[in-house]
């Protein structure tokens, strides 16, 4: 099944969009979902399971800039937030962040009741480029949220 891009609240064109980006590998993720929903927390708990087999680390918080180049999706974060995440209770964190990164999979947080009656996704259009989506029950505990995650990404061989 295909999604548009307004199925997701994505812009069908380039700009910044309300979501958390992170690169596991060479895989860049594009976290999305409403204010409070996980995306930072998520984003978080990916980096702590870096490993010097798994390298992981933030591309941006709150506003990631989409692009299309060479027919592929690039996330960056906004230059006015470069290496910062927000721990909810702790504030402000700066931490080691990648410029950019290709995305490969959007990760689409949904709240239970929505979840629970959501189609499976499987692909959006954005930027004219088809990309794999995940969509995830903001209620699940976020380590299983980061088993499901790292999971998909070993099954499709992104990882």
């Amino acid at each position: 099944m295909s999604h548009t891009a307004a199925d997701l609240d994505l812009p069908s064109k380039s700009g910044f969009v309300h979501a958390s980006a992170v690169i596991v590998g060479e895989a860049g993720l594009l976290i999305r979902g409403a204010s409070r929903s996980g995306k930072s927390r998520l984003t978080l708990t990916l980096i702590e399971t870096a490993s010097p087999s798994r390298f992981i680390r933030l591309v941006g918080d709150d506003r990631i800039g989409l692009e299309a180049r060479h027919r592929r999706l690039i996330g960056r974060a906004h230059p006015s937030i470069l290496g910062q995440i927000e721990r909810r209770g702790d504030g402000i964190e700066t931490l080691a962040y990648e410029p950019a990164a290709v995305m490969r999979l959007i990760i689409h947080l949904l709240p239970h009741d929505r979840f629970s009656h959501a189609e499976p996704a499987a692909d959006v259009t954005l930027c004219n480029i088809s990309i794999p989506v995940l969509c995830l029950d903001q209620a699940m505990a976020v380590q299983q949220q980061v088993e499901s995650v790292l999971a998909k990404l070993e099954k499709s061989g992104t990882m």
